[in-house]
Order: C-alpha cells, then structure tokens, then sequence
C-alpha cells in the first residue's frame, strides 16, 4: 500500500493494487465490476449467492453507515468490513464514438 491508487473512480484512499479496489473505497454512484473475493472459503459462497459473484456488475448507491448497492435488480447493504473483502475494478464503457443517427423527414 505505499502508491496511491491509480483508479479513476477509487476514492482518494491507498489501495492494495493498481488494478482493483475494495468495494468499500468506491465513491457513490459509480459501477465496477467484481474481480475477487477475499473472504473466507464460507463467506465468499454465501457472497456469490447474494450475487456478488466475479465478473458481477455492482453499482454503489449509498456509503452511509452500511454500503448500499444494486446488483442482481436488488438492494443490498454490506458492512464496511465485508464490503473491504470485494474487490472491483470500474466498469470501462469503450471510447468509440456512436455512429450519428438520422431521423426520416
């Protein structure tokens, strides 16, 4: 944890890697995409069957006193500590711009 983290949309806190981020330093409205999870061998089965699966998308709705995401169409909230055993990676959208489209006169 000695570089700060490079990933657009991680909060300004230190990050164990590059690469992903705790689902707990993701700011507020962004969406990424579940990478690994680092739970105990119990706690991560019980995290896929909530749909936290790898690969998953997870939008953070709420870092109050729990965090609040979307996944799965539902509403689920973590504790801070279990929500620091996910980690993510932003959701990158590609940069190719959308072809113009025209409308019939």
């Amino acid at each position: 944890m000695s570089e700060a983290c490079t990933v657009p949309h991680c909060a300004p806190d230190r990050c164990a890697t590059p690469a992903v981020c705790p689902l707990n330093r993701v700011r507020a409205g962004t969406t990424v995409v579940v990478k690994q999870l680092t739970a105990s061998p119990d706690m991560n089965r019980r995290l896929r069957e909530m749909g936290f699966g790898e690969e998953q998308r997870i939008k953070v709705l709420s870092l109050a006193n729990n965090l609040l995401c979307q996944v799965c169409n539902a509403r689920l909230g973590l504790s801070e500590r279990l929500a620091e055993t996910i980690l993510v990676q932003p959701l990158s959208y590609p940069l190719s711009p959308m072809p113009p489209v025209r409308l019939a006169a």
